[in-house]
């Protein structure tokens, strides 16, 4: 792989000195959790072992243990012959999901290595099937608590989210199921009069009354359930676990495309906290938002093209298809 693969982030260090690591979910059809587990083990080293007729564990890897499940919550059910029948009947449409511990970026060069062995064993990403709206999650390590390192990679993905749609179409299935909505133009315009100077409790309110779900591209509710419990807790509807982590949920699953790999979704973050490092830039393209948006927004391609132009006149747009 080359050695630009997982390039640092602008600010590569958590406020403890530490490299900041990242946590990944890669979401698969086309195997079973047996056979994802076996490849991880054999190919990583370690030990694959069942748990439950629904989840593995693989330990002993150089990347630390690893969980192998099926990604539906009939797995964490009470086991029973019902419910193992419905697990039976759902494994053509229930993606195998792999779930990592935070890796450094020798871990993610690791974990990147899997792609062939599992395709060569057979394993499909999104476009394997008409139901088959299958996932890659990132949880990437916030620099730290402060409020800028939060509220400025959310304003830069809002801004840019219409082009990292754009230049990297999900698939059609994952745009029909409620996976990845695209977030509203109303939480946009919010974000950019807070700014980004903007106190984390004012921003929280604004995303809690835009986007109060965790089926966004890029999913905030785990970081303020980190930073602020008290405040996040009344307005959640559904689980969700506390964790210092951006959740980023927008890129598809293509493992069993050959010129795929998760080094070309960490690309798309790394330009989204490349802009947010930029306090110019992100003037830029707010304005230019506001602009080219008015009272109504009609159409979100055009920003879209746009922004890529803003990205490509700043030398940024290497995210793209």
């Amino acid at each position: 792989m080359s050695g630009r693969a997982f390039a640092p982030l602008p600010t590569p260090l958590t406020a403890e000195g530490r490299p900041r690591r990242t946590g990944v979910e890669i979401e698969l059809g086309g195997l079973s959790e047996a056979q994802v587990a076996e490849i991880c083990a054999g190919h990583l080293g370690g030990t694959a072992a069942q748990k439950d007729s629904a989840i593995w564990a693989v330990t002993g890897t150089p990347l630390g243990p690893l969980k192998v499940y099926l990604d539906t919550a009939l797995r964490e059910a009470d086991k029973t012959a019902l419910r193992d029948a419905a697990l039976k009947l759902g494994r053509e449409v229930i993606p195998v999901e792999i779930v990592t511990e935070p890796l450094d970026r020798d871990g993610l060069i690791a974990l990147d290595g899997l792609r062939a062995a599992l395709r060569a064993a057979g394993a499909v990403g999104s476009g394997g099937g008409l139901f088959f709206g299958f996932g890659v999650h990132l949880n990437i390590e916030i620099a730290s608590d402060a409020a800028a390192d939060v509220v400025r990679p959310l304003l830069s993905y809002a801004l840019l989210e219409d082009w990292l749609r754009e230049a990297n179409p999900i698939d059609q299935t994952r745009r029909v199921l409620p996976f990845t909505a695209p977030y509203a133009t109303a939480l946009v315009r919010a974000l950019i009069v807070l700014g980004p100077e903007a106190g984390l409790p004012a921003v929280m309110d604004a995303y809690l009354e835009h986007a109060a779900s965790r089926n966004h591209g890029l999913d905030m509710l785990p970081i303020f359930a980190h930073l602020h419990p008290d405040m996040i807790a009344p307005a959640l509807s559904e689980a969700t676990t506390a964790r210092p982590a951006f959740h980023f949920r927008l890129p598809d699953c293509r493992i069993d495309a050959a010129d795929w790999s998760l080094d070309h979704e960490w690309r798309r973050w790394r330009t989204v906290e490349r802009v947010a490092a930029r306090p110019a830039l992100l003037s830029e393209l707010a304005t230019a938002w506001t602009e080219e948006h008015g009272p109504v927004t009609l159409t979100r391609g055009h920003w879209a093209r746009a922004a890529g132009a803003l990205l490509a006149h700043h030398d940024l747009d290497d995210a793209g298809s």
